[in-house]
């Protein structure tokens, strides 16, 4: 079972999407949150720990991550996957970018 873990800035649309997106694949635990303090479900030390691998939607997210949480990105891998905040929640779109990205990467 891998654990993936989605961050974008307020855990309202891009992660929240990837996360009901790849919770429908088998082999899969998924979860999502947010960068920000303001974020809907803000990001904690407990998911970095949980997750095998986490991606960020933007290069700003990465460094924000590594700054806030550093301890805990060791020995993590952090996939920054350049999808920019101009998508709505569950957008054709947007879930056919993730699936392209993604995929890919967990030899899916």
């Amino acid at each position: 079972m891998k654990k993936l873990l989605f961050l974008c800035s307020q855990n309202r649309l891009r992660s929240p999407t990837a996360e009901a997106v790849f919770s429908e694949y088998p082999g899969l635990e998924v979860d999502s949150a947010g960068l920000d303090r303001t974020a809907q479900n803000p990001v904690s030390t407990e998911s970095i720990t949980w997750a095998d691998i986490i991606f960020v939607m933007e290069k700003s997210h990465k460094s924000k991550l590594s700054k806030n949480f550093q301890p805990f990105l060791k020995d993590k891998k952090v996939i920054c996957l350049d999808i920019p905040d101009e998508y709505e929640y569950m957008q054709a779109d947007l879930i056919e970018l993730l699936k392209r990205k993604v995929l890919p990467l967990l030899g899916t």
